[in-house]
């Protein structure tokens, strides 16, 4: 089995560490070599937080490097844009539509385009682009961005759904079970609905 490389991408607050926390859990369970890194910046006050999963039979390097990342999910939108140059060729992109604008713009020295998923678009055109912000309504509560996410990336995976509960259900609170598994669930059926 070749080594699996994927990137988590997004800002602070949005749930990246515990994200990258539960698959790198779901992989060591199904008896796989998991190696991590991330990178926190400032990640309380909006910063980019990014996270590193790379797992495999043997994985001796925790950094994936650019260009040869296979999966890509970004929690807010110009992260995706941002970190494009890490991917493969025929990479899996999948793309948070939430715009968090950093408080640097606010300086007025970078500027936060208006039309960043229509670049994305251009450069990774087989970019998915999922409605988080609807979903997040849906769900109930607006942080759960990520548990979302690992309901879209279960999709696409060999793992059983169930294993993927079972670790879902340990890293969260219990009185918060059940709102992760429903957002889990809107994550599977968000990505079914976008690719049929």
């Amino acid at each position: 089995m070749a080594n699996t490389n994927i990137l988590l991408v997004g800002v602070g607050g949005q749930g990246i560490l515990l994200a990258s926390e539960v698959m790198s859990e779901v992989f060591r369970r199904a008896g796989l070599d998991v190696k991590k890194s991330e990178v926190h910046g400032m990640a309380q006050r909006g910063g980019v937080v990014s996270s590193h999963v790379r797992f495999g039979e043997k994985v001796y390097s925790p950094m994936i490097e650019e260009g040869d990342a296979d999966i890509l999910l970004s929690f807010e939108l110009m992260e995706a844009l941002r970190w494009e140059h890490y991917l493969k060729p025929d990479a899996f992109v999948a793309t948070s539509n939430v715009r968090m604008v950093p408080p640097i713009c606010n300086s007025g020295k970078i500027i936060y385009p208006d039309n960043t998923g229509e670049t994305l678009k251009k450069v990774r055109p087989e970019a998915i682009i999922l409605d988080i912000e609807n979903t997040l309504k849906k769900v109930g509560n607006t942080k759960v961005t990520n548990v979302i996410m690992l309901g879209v990336l279960s999709t696409i995976m060999e793992f059983q759904e169930t294993a993927w509960l079972d670790v879902v259900k340990e890293a969260v609170p219990p009185k918060l079970i059940d709102v992760n598994i429903n957002a889990f669930a809107a994550g599977r059926e968000l990505l079914k609905n976008k690719t049929g």
